[in-house]
């Protein structure tokens, strides 16, 4: 009898040549590092070097978030990964009421190019290369990088790594959303075109079906709901005056890797499939980095648990492997205390040990895709492309992206699916080590990390101190010219320049946000009215 995929997909007991009848692998395959990319978008992929090694970090004040960023280049971390707190993601400075008992919780609290310029102090912005987590105030943050950047002698042409800036995902399954989704669309394309003229190794996007993933979609709705977010992106982009080759070779991807490791190594290879088709029969895209698929992973906080936590060593373990043989660009290893608090030191290092072993003590980077032309994978990879291409489908007859969002079309399918898994877990059908099967005593000598109370009353004294040091009336100019350019046409003007003067003359990040909310207003969903 065939088992369930996470996608509702049968898994076979066999299977042999006659699931791969008519197939031909020249067609659904190609070689590693060319059309389609199923095997992987580069054709030596982690033979030559593995993947970059992102640790998502980031909590209490810049200064302890920098001590950690520290540590975890001297461990031999290969790329930062910044977790911003709610305020920051909302765009709220830390003194705001709506910040209050949220400054420094789930993330570092960034308010003004000061806290920026504590966050990387020491480390070297062109010799590291940085992803911040965050989506509707992308802008305003990767321009106080820029900025602090600058300080250090090092010229914005230099500078790699990416910024979410996917605030579909936050209609959908999140909730730090600011912006109705017009102007939020219009911001995403004008830092797409201010990143090619000023920053062009930048990534400029990531396209995140992690979030939908954490919130219960299956692999499936997974890559279905983030390619259709990524498509909408295209669309505003070119409608802008952009042509697609001039943006689309620095989009990039993020999807989680659960402990299901055949469907997973799937989903990563018909996602690619399905983004270079998409590229370059619908956008009519010439350069092949304009059809590769580029992705990050993190491991699956969502299978964590909290009974039994060191276990979660194990599921990570798993979900990492899925992540690499699936053909990953970057990979963020979840440490084993995520379920009960912030990763302490001695976890994340831990975490991180975990890919160094895969890349170094085992073969799975011997060889470019080692499961291409397996039965099972195979079959697998085109089950879940024939799902997802039709969920696509559907979200197109419903106008796009964005129409299917203000329907609720992928919100209701995603809790669809998580209310199957949940019954499924309720009911024992689907086991959970140490939740419903195979419980144990629970270790009671776990110390979490503790976030320290002050940090916030901390936070909130020098945010007064840099408004009693600052030019109030060049702030107040500057951000003037950021609500002008607001209310101004989209393509007319960039809304980049104007905002990068106002964060200089120390206007806060909240300040900046403050004054778009005063030209375009807030999203406020259906079901809040």
């Amino acid at each position: 009898m065939a088992r369930e995929s996470e996608s509702g997909l049968p898994i076979e007991p066999v299977y042999g040549p006659g699931a791969l009848a008519g197939w031909d692998p020249a067609e659904r395959l190609g070689e590693p590092g060319g059309y389609p990319y199923t095997r992987g978008v580069y054709p030596t992929m982690y033979t030559t070097r593995p993947w970059t090694m992102r640790q998502y970090a980031g909590y209490g004040s810049a200064a302890e978030s920098n001590a950690r960023y520290r540590q975890l280049i001297e461990h031999g971390t290969t790329g930062l990964s910044v977790a911003f707190d709610l305020p920051t993601q909302m765009g709220h400075d830390s003194d705001a009421p709506l910040a209050r008992g949220e400054v420094g919780r789930v993330g570092v609290a960034i308010d003004s190019i000061e806290d920026m310029r504590v966050l990387f102090d020491g480390i070297p912005l062109d010799r590291v290369s940085t992803s911040m987590t965050i989506n509707a105030p992308a802008a305003p943050l990767l321009l106080l990088y820029q900025l602090v950047a600058e300080e250090q002698g090092v010229a914005a042409a230099a500078l790699t790594g990416t910024v979410q800036n996917d605030v579909l995902k936050e209609y959908i399954a999140r909730g730090t959303y600011i912006f109705p989704p017009a102007p939020s669309l219009r911001l995403t394309a004008d830092l797409f075109r201010y990143c090619r003229e000023v920053m062009p190794r930048w990534n400029t996007i990531s396209v995140s079906g992690y979030h939908m993933a954490e919130a219960g979609a299956s692999p499936a709705q997974e890559i279905a709901f983030t390619l259709a977010d990524a498509v909408e992106y295209v669309r505003t982009a070119v409608a802008s005056g952009m042509a697609v080759d001039e943006f689309a070779p620095r989009l990039s991807f993020f999807f989680v890797a659960r402990t299901t490791l055949l469907e997973e190594v799937a989903k990563f290879r018909a996602a690619r499939r399905i983004w270079a088709r998409t590229m370059r029969e619908e956008f009519g895209a010439r350069d092949p980095r304009s059809l590769m698929l580029r992705f990050h992973t993190q491991t699956a906080g969502v299978q964590l648990t909290a009974q039994q936590p060191q276990v979660n060593l194990v599921r990570v373990t798993v979900q990492a492997l899925a992540a690499v043989l699936g053909g990953t660009q970057s990979l963020h290893t979840n440490a084993f205390d995520e379920a009960l608090a912030l990763p302490t030191e001695n976890s994340a290092r831990l975490a991180l040990r975990t890919q160094q072993v895969l890349a170094h003590e085992t073969d799975v980077t011997a060889t470019v895709d080692p499961f291409a032309g397996s039965y099972a994978v195979e079959s697998l990879t085109d089950a879940l492309e024939e799902a997802a291409v039709a969920l696509m489908r559907r979200v197109d007859e419903l106008g796009g992206a964005v129409a299917a969002i203000e329907q609720g079309f992928q919100k209701a399918e995603i809790e669809r699916n998580a209310y199957r898994i949940a019954r499924q877990t309720e009911s024992g059908e689907r086991v959970v080590v140490g939740v419903n099967r195979f419980r144990g005593p629970e270790d009671e000598r776990y110390q979490p990390l503790r976030v320290d109370p002050e940090t916030e009353a901390r936070q909130v004294r020098r945010l007064a101190e840099l408004r009693a040091r600052r030019d109030g009336p060049a702030v107040d100019r500057a951000l003037a010219a950021v609500r002008e350019a607001a209310g101004s046409a989209p393509g007319t003007a960039n809304l980049l320049p104007p905002m990068k003067e106002a964060l200089a003359a120390r206007a806060t990040v909240g300040e900046v946000c403050g004054a778009l909310r005063e030209v375009w207003g807030t999203h406020v969903p259906d079901d809040a009215r």
